[in-house]
């Protein structure tokens, strides 16, 4: 049954990038009427996601600094031939986190859950049913359908959570260790410090393509690296499964107008991901604020906006999606060789690529360093 027309605006979608432009929109346009509508069972997907401050202007990250859940003063990479401690703030947001803080902030009368939509329309939503939802304008933030516009590669990752017996001692992220991995592929893990006892490790592998790997395996080999590391005992938890998509070309113009004609598009749907490690946080927050930002929500106008900045963002990304192409067709036959030779860079240029602030010297003293 069809519902009156609402002022304001609807978001598709239960993810990242949906769940961040609602709790924006609560925190600082609480006037404007709005309904969160998720398809899954709780709100914020199922990954925790890292940052690095420098990646988001102050506005952002004054934004987004309420909802994380912990942060550092720096981080650590291992390959076979270079180790490093770095200095960078850093933070992470959880999932668990988010579910609870959208419910709170928004209210039961301002989100659906297990929804299922069948689809969007720039002002409208139709659900299973045929119940249609409209409202000034509508953003799709649900998962991504039509990504094979693009040319990509893949970031193929199993997360474990663990609580061990006694401390482990990571006092912060390291974000690669590949000195225990086997084989020429780029694969590494990465650990993530919830507390003295409690730590995510991840164990990840880049690909030309989205991987089903034996999913005992990847576990069997995660339990392998934390019995090398000596953390004894202790509880653990399965975690996501899942690919990230790092770009490398396509076209994106048809990508952005496949799945909706004229419907605004954030997250991964809308091409907002980070062009090196797949991450949506980054561009989730600066969506939603751009978001907060706008004083007409029609769809239209919403999705005019929404698709001059994913062109804008693909079109500034190209040197990182040259970066992707040399490291996965990378045959020195070094593991993860073109990340090590980036590490192995002034600490402030790490930086630089990590925030995409490169300049002209930058791009070229890393493209010298990864082609050797």
């Amino acid at each position: 049954m069809a519902q009156a027309k609402r002022q304001g605006v609807l978001i598709a979608g239960g993810g990242i990038a949906a769940s961040l432009a609602a709790l924006a929109m609560a925190r600082l346009r609480p006037e404007v009427p709005l309904l969160l509508v998720g398809e899954d069972n709780a709100f914020g997907g199922n990954a925790s996601w890292t940052f690095f401050h420098d990646e988001l202007t102050k506005d952002e990250l004054r934004l987004v600094e309420p909802w994380i859940s912990h942060s550092w003063h720096g981080y650590y990479v291992a390959f076979p031939g270079t180790s490093r401690k770095l200095k960078a703030e850093c933070s992470v947001i959880r999932p668990s986190d988010l579910d609870k803080l959208v419910r709170d902030a928004l209210g039961p009368d301002r989100f659906r859950l297990k929804a299922r939509i069948v689809a969007t329309r720039e002002d409208s939503l139709i659900l299973h049913g045929g119940e249609k939802i409209t409202a000034e304008g509508a953003i799709d933030a649900r998962a991504a359908t039509n990504l094979n516009l693009l040319d990509l590669g893949w970031r193929n990752a199993m997360t474990r959570e663990f609580v061990f017996a006694s401390p482990h001692r990571v006092d912060r992220p390291v974000l690669m260790d590949s000195t225990l991995s086997e084989g020429a592929s780029c694969r590494f893990t990465s650990c993530v410090p919830l507390g003295e006892k409690a730590l995510l490790v991840e164990d990840v592998h880049y690909s030309r393509a989205p991987e089903e790997e034996d999913r005992e395996m990847v576990s069997a080999r995660i339990d392998s690296y934390v019995e090398r590391r000596g953390w004894k005992g202790g509880k653990r938890k399965q975690g996501p499964v899942g690919a990230s998509p790092i770009a490398i070309g396509g076209d994106f113009p048809a990508f952005w107008r496949a799945g909706g004609a004229r419907v605004a598009k954030i997250g991964v749907r809308g091409g907002f991901f980070h062009p090196a490690t797949g991450s949506p946080l980054a561009d989730a927050i600066r969506t939603a604020m751009l978001l907060v930002k706008q004083s007409d929500f029609g769809g239209e106008h919403l999705h005019d906006l929404f698709e001059a900045q994913a062109v804008n963002a693909w079109n500034r990304r190209e040197f990182h999606r040259n970066f992707n192409a040399a490291l996965l067709e990378d045959r020195s036959g070094e593991r993860c060789g073109a990340l090590e030779r980036l590490y192995q860079l002034d600490a402030n240029l790490i930086a630089r690529f990590q925030s995409e602030r490169l300049g002209i010297f930058d791009r070229r003293r890393i493209a010298g360093a990864i082609s050797r």
